[in-house]
């Protein structure tokens, strides 16, 4: 099963992808972090991160770059946090995918639903502020619609989270819980 939740910053999509993993069962549970650290406050978002699934048996995986080439354990239950981080990495750290950065972030995405039982990806809603940017975060912009396009048509479950209120786009609706 893929399930693809989006929403925006502070959305509350996060927790709600943590609880869908949790809601599998006691499988493993692999999270795949994505954000490469590099200020203070990129520290202090990932060691938030932490803290909300300190005692939910999650393993930690860091992957910036290069998804396809990620060992993960057969069958494993993985949280891909976040799409928006590994394209902005793949585009822009030195030695990353740079121009072919759709092709690669699709094929590690592939090889990741080959391996696992199920994969829960989280992504940012960036496209609807109505502002124009400069080109390069055109590119950003267009590079990660293209991979959420493809990512909503495969996956079996899409989720908008908005204001912590999960509001289904694919798949089976929401349970009066507010997690399916």
């Amino acid at each position: 099963m893929i399930h693809l939740i989006t929403g925006g910053s502070g959305s509350g999509k996060s927790r709600y992808a943590e609880q869908q993993i949790l809601e599998l069962g006691e499988g493993r549970r692999i999270y795949l972090a994505t954000m490469y650290p590099y200020d203070d406050e990129s520290y202090q978002r990932i060691d938030r991160h932490r803290a909300m699934r300190a005692e939910k048996n999650f393993e930690t995986l860091e992957c910036y770059t290069r998804l396809a080439e990620l060992k993960i354990p057969k069958g494993c239950n993985v949280l891909l946090e976040c799409m928006s981080n590994l394209v902005a990495n793949e585009m822009f750290l030195p030695g990353a995918a740079g121009i072919h950065t759709v092709s690669a972030v699709l094929k590690g995405l592939k090889h990741l639903w080959q391996e696992a039982a199920n994969l829960v990806i989280v992504t940012n809603e960036i496209f609807s502020d109505g502002v124009v940017y400069e080109s390069q975060t055109r590119v950003y912009q267009e590079y990660l619609g293209a991979i959420n396009q493809e990512l909503a048509h495969q996956a079996d479950r899409v989720t908008e989270v908005v204001y912590g209120i999960p509001v289904p786009v694919k798949g089976p609706a929401v349970s009066e819980g507010g997690f399916a």
